[in-house]
This record gives structure tokens, sequence and C-alpha cells, in this order.
């Protein structure tokens, strides 16, 4: 490898790391802009395997409009913050690979980290297919598996359970 292909490869892995980040980002601040940055119009985002082992029921979801629409109303309200760890990079051209950890913390609204405060700790691996877009790298398939969990991941669907039972109620 010459001088230049070191640069491309450090700015590719620079600019897929930022993808997770603004995917974080996106996450933590419910910035539905933020997040889709970070997904191909048809992303795939594959969260079954982990909500198999923390009890919850989520299928599969197709395209960037409903990943935002799903993911900033189920978290953004929440008190939420995420970290991203251990990336492994594989590029091939204008395709890569991502493998690593997103350490998830969330609280109800408001609640924040007080002491007796309902809350879910999760560490989730992402295995991901990552495309190039320019001069920005974005995911096209994402599975999400959990590593271990503390607290009450039904925190995850609470405020969606809250806000159904509320409209059921208003009729």
């Amino acid at each position: 490898m010459d001088s230049s292909d070191l640069a491309q490869l450090a700015h590719d892995r620079f600019e897929i790391a930022d993808t997770m980040h603004r995917y974080a980002f996106g996450l933590d601040h419910g910035d539905p802009d933020s997040l889709a940055s970070a997904l191909t119009e048809d992303c795939v985002l594959d969260f079954t395997s982990a909500g198999k082992k923390l009890g919850l029921e989520f299928a599969a979801v197709s395209g960037r409009d409903a990943i935002v629409q799903i993911l900033i109303g189920m978290l953004g309200p929440l008190d939420t913050s995420h970290t991203t760890s251990n990336l492994q990079i594989e590029i091939s051209g204008d395709t890569a690979t991502l493998h690593g950890y997103l350490m998830s913390q969330h609280f109800m609204p408001g609640q924040g980290p007080k002491c007796s405060s309902d809350f879910a700790l999760l560490m989730n691996r992402y295995d991901a297919e990552l495309v190039r877009d320019g001069s920005k790298w974005r995911f096209k398939h994402v599975v999400i598996d959990n590593a271990w969990a503390q607290g009450d991941p039904g925190i995850l669907s609470a405020l969606a359970s809250h806000r159904v039972m509320r409209a059921k109620a208003k009729r």
C-alpha cells in the first residue's frame, strides 16, 4: 500500500466509525436527521435476536423512514445515552463490514440517573454492512444481539405501551 491508499483507508475507517456515532447521537438526542444520516434508504435493522434475549418482541424493520420513526418514537423521549466500543472494520471497495458494541443506558423521561429510578443498561453487539455514499458511509443492514443487560429492558417498550393505553382510554 502506498501513502495515498493508507490515507484513504484511514479516512474510510474514520467515516465508518462516524456512521456509528451519528446513529448513537440521533438516538441520544431524539434527532431524526442524525439518525437518518447513518442509514441507507433501504436499510434493514434487525433487533430480533437481542429482543428475544431481553423478553421483548421486535420484528426486523426495513427502510430508513420506518427505522427512524420507530427508534425515535421509542427511544427519543427516554433519557438515553450510548457509548461505542471495540469497532472492527473491514473495507472492500465501496462496501464494508463493522462489528462492534454499543452500550446503552435508558431511563424514563425526566428520571435520569436518580437513585431508585427504573433503568435498562444494555451491551449490544452490532454486526453491520455499510455502503459508501459519496464521502459518507451508511448502514445497509444491521443485526443487533444482546451481550448482557442490567435493570428492566421493558423500559424500551414501556413508553409506547403507555401511549397505546392512553389512546385507548381517550376513545
